[in-house]
């Protein structure tokens, strides 16, 4: 009997699961992140809070920070780069690997959908667990109803760097406003000056005095949301840490489509619906 190509079948296997840890400490982690955690060999933290950190070691003692990748003038993509290969390293090494992210780790994060791919490429399980994202904390606390008249969800510099058309039928949604503006991916925040410039071309399509929310979601339990309406030209005169996320409400009313109502009306005539056409904004 071969021993040496036994054990070698027999050798564990490593895997990966990102997750997502939600946005407020503690009140948002699912039972099966938490499972996750919990019985991983390693896990790996992208959280820039030491407390945070501090929490996560009372569920598994073998907590592992990406945060000292982070270097000022560093490309942000080469550190998201150099999280994916340490990660991987420990993958193969045959280890249980967990990667804990803020809110949903497949939103606005590269690495863990990067190491998700990489993983299953070289035959290992990998896995991503959805937590709460900012953007499920917006919509409840700010009683926001994606279905009504629709969202419309952009990187902040999009805007800036593309030729994008605004739905401002429905809202619209901008994220990464401390960031705003950065092509060099090596700021942590860009002056206000780069805002200013995200409020000139935002009144291409809005009027100066339509008001929009800057909304920040509340990370601890004794926390409350940072909710503040203020005129669009106001914008980046409001209470302003970097971390907030700017929601503009419709600006117009929706317009009925008589062309495509008619093919309705023209459908529930030949098979009887019943149901009188009623649909309005």
């Amino acid at each position: 009997m071969n021993t040496s190509n036994s054990a070698s079948t027999s050798a564990p296997r490593g895997s990966i699961t990102s997750v997502g840890m939600g946005i407020t400490l503690g009140s948002h982690l699912t039972p099966i992140a938490r499972n996750y955690i919990e019985t991983a060999d390693v896990v790996f933290a992208a959280l820039s809070d030491h407390v945070v950190e501090l929490w996560l070691e009372r569920l598994n003692p073998e907590i592992r920070s990406l945060q000292p990748y982070y270097k000022p003038g560093k490309s942000r993509m080469k550190t998201y780069r150099e999280w994916v290969e340490v990660m991987m390293t420990e993958v193969r090494a045959g280890k249980r690997v967990c990667a804990v992210f803020y809110g949903h780790p497949g939103i606005f994060a590269w690495s863990p959908h990067k190491v998700i791919e990489v993983a299953r490429a070289e035959g290992y399980e990998a896995y991503m667990e959805p937590g709460i994202s900012a953007e499920d904390c917006l919509y409840a606390d700010l009683g926001i109803d994606p279905a009504r008249f629709g969202c419309q969800h952009l990187e902040a510099s999009q805007l800036l760097f593309f030729e994008r058309n605004l739905d401002t039928t429905g809202h619209v949604i901008l994220w990464q406003l401390g960031v705003v503006g950065d092509r060099s991916l090596g700021r942590f925040r860009t002056p206000d000056a780069y805002r200013e410039l995200l409020t000139e071309r935002l009144c291409q399509d809005y009027p100066a005095d339509h008001e929009v929310i800057v909304y920040r979601a509340p990370t601890l339990p004794i926390e409350g949301p940072h909710i503040q309406r203020v005129a669009l030209r106001d914008f980046t005169s409001a209470e302003y840490t970097g971390h907030e996320t700017l929601v503009i409400p419709p600006a117009q009313a929706l317009k009925p489509n008589a062309v495509w109502r008619a093919r309705l009306d023209e459908l529930d005539a030949i098979h009887g619906s019943g149901i009188e056409p009623a649909v309005t904004a």
